[in-house]
């Protein structure tokens, strides 16, 4: 199985991605602090099943970063187009993981005909109707504050980020040394840190399209599964209870030993999750 690299010009903003595997498309979307790479132990074992597309969002990894366009209406497109238009997939599974997460439930209310199931690791969704989104989420309102996150963060892009791959997951160790190189890498490049802060600062607007979308076609009809971890700074039963707010039909629940960073904490379990919801469906 061979991972291979490419990029999208789509105008606006340049996408990076890599692709595995042959068949039904899968699409992963990654997190904050993170990257494609954050699904590299997962790719192979869905990748002998599946075409695997994982991108680097929009501002994120090593795709280009736009002044603006972070809120999720507009990351899902940057993806559906993506999928779409330059890898001809009109239908496709869906996987995202924090910020991925309302990426994911954005492209799925914007596509519900060609997103046939979504899996969402630790994600709740903006505008579900639950007040607690930031439930212990501290950073948040940090990173909200216009100029002020990044005086404090450039030149330390190392201690920050660290702090978040030590203390979110279920062991301080749970993600790998090689990916969180990569990833303070990618994260050190002129404008990072500013576009992965532009994804919290785009909240009020993805509230906003959410309760709009909802409000206009219903909730998600497409099976979602979804897990929390319950260790470290992990969402817990907090990520499927928004889910079921905004899908008819979620499953899940709790994924043990885990805290936020589940794929990379348990990539075999995660693998097996998935294959098995996906296969489900034929085709």
């Amino acid at each position: 199985m061979q991972i291979q690299h490419a990029e999208a010009d789509l105008a606006e903003v340049r996408l990076h991605y890599v692709t595995a595997g042959e068949g039904p498309a899968v699409l992963l979307l990654h997190g904050w602090p993170q990257s494609w790479r954050m699904w590299e132990a997962i790719i192979p074992g869905l990748a002998a099943r599946y075409r695997v597309v994982a991108p680097d969002l929009r501002g994120l990894g090593d795709s280009s970063r736009p002044e603006g366009g972070y809120d999720k209406k507009t990351v899902a497109n940057d993806v559906w187009r993506l999928m779409s238009e330059v890898l001809g997939e009109r239908s496709f599974f869906l996987v995202g993981h924090d910020w991925g997460g309302p990426t994911a439930f954005s492209l799925a209310a914007q596509h519900r005909d060609a997103v046939k199931r979504v899996a969402i690791f630790d994600a709740p969704v903006p505008g579900d109707g639950s007040p607690v989104f930031h439930a212990g989420r501290w950073h948040h309102g940090f990173h909200w504050e216009d100029g002020l996150a990044e005086a404090l963060t450039t030149g330390r892009e190392d201690t920050y980020l660290r702090f978040f791959y030590r203390t979110f997951g279920g062991s301080p160790d749970c993600v790998p040394e090689a990916a969180q190189q990569d990833y303070i890498r990618a994260y050190s490049q002129p404008g990072a840190m500013t576009a992965g802060f532009a994804y919290y600062r785009a909240m009020r607007q993805d509230i906003a399209d959410n309760e709009a979308m909802l409000a206009r076609d219903g909730k998600l009809r497409m099976p979602v599964l979804c897990y929390g971890g319950p260790l470290g700074r992990g969402r817990g039963m907090g990520a499927i209870e928004s889910w079921r707010r905004v899908a008819e039909d979620v499953r899940g629940g709790i994924a043990e030993g885990c805290g936020h960073w589940i794929p990379e904490e348990r990539p075999g379990w995660a693998t097996a999750q998935l294959l098995e919801f996906f296969g489900e469906t034929p085709g």
